[in-house]
């Protein structure tokens, strides 16, 4: 059976690597593995996606919690927390290995107010002021948008979700999907960078 990213349980050797990256304005060096999503480098479209949100304004504002939705061996989860110090932020992904290397590189920035759960494990409950997502646009048209489905109802009042999606993996075809499905968001194209869009949903 192929294994992907988007697995709960990669098979294959762990193959532990140190890489170099930019986070919150400044370099930090952090671990990841086979069997996640991009394991040697910032991917292109989560750099495109920190870049825009570091430019914005609104996110200066942020005291509640922020989601990483599909955090991979986590990037956006890492930079949420270094950015906005008071705020809890989940790193939320279904694959077992990227949680475990998101833990680790919490561990390794002293970062103490990130959260790392499988899906199921974040209470139902729970809003947050802002979800954060470089989405697995991979698993097909059908699961992804049964998983934005499950998660963009959970946006608290005021809060925005920014999603990077790479034009010719259908960047417009979902903003137009989120727009008609949830008409009480408020969807914009935020930035265009690089063939990734970056996609706007803000809850009134």
């Amino acid at each position: 059976m192929t294994q992907h990213y988007f697995s709960e349980s990669p098979a294959g050797p762990t193959q532990f690597r140190e890489i170099q990256i930019e986070l919150a304005g400044r370099p930090r060096t952090v671990v990841t593995a086979g069997g996640v999503f991009s394991p040697e480098h910032l991917d292109v479209g989560t750099a495109v996606l920190l870049r825009t949100l570091a430019a914005s304004t609104e996110s200066d504002s942020i005291s509640g919690p922020i989601l990483d939705l599909g955090c991979g061996w986590g990037p956006i989860a890492l930079s949420a927390a270094l950015t906005h110090p008071r705020a809890e932020v989940w790193a939320v992904d279904v694959n077992e290995r990227a949680r475990e290397l998101t833990a680790a590189n919490a561990r390794r920035l002293d970062i103490e107010h990130l959260r790392v759960a499988a899906p199921d494990a974040v209470p139902q409950s729970l809003q947050f002021a802002a979800i954060h997502s470089n989405p697995p646009i991979r698993i097909g048209k059908q699961a992804l948008h049964e998983l934005l489905t499950q998660w963009l109802p959970r946006l608290a009042p005021g809060g925005t979700a920014s999603l990077v999606v790479a034009k010719h993996l259908g960047a417009v075809s979902l903003q137009q999907w989120i727009a008609q499905q949830f008409p009480e968001l408020s969807v914009s194209r935020v930035a265009r960078d690089r063939g990734f869009h970056v996609i706007a949903a803000t809850r009134s």
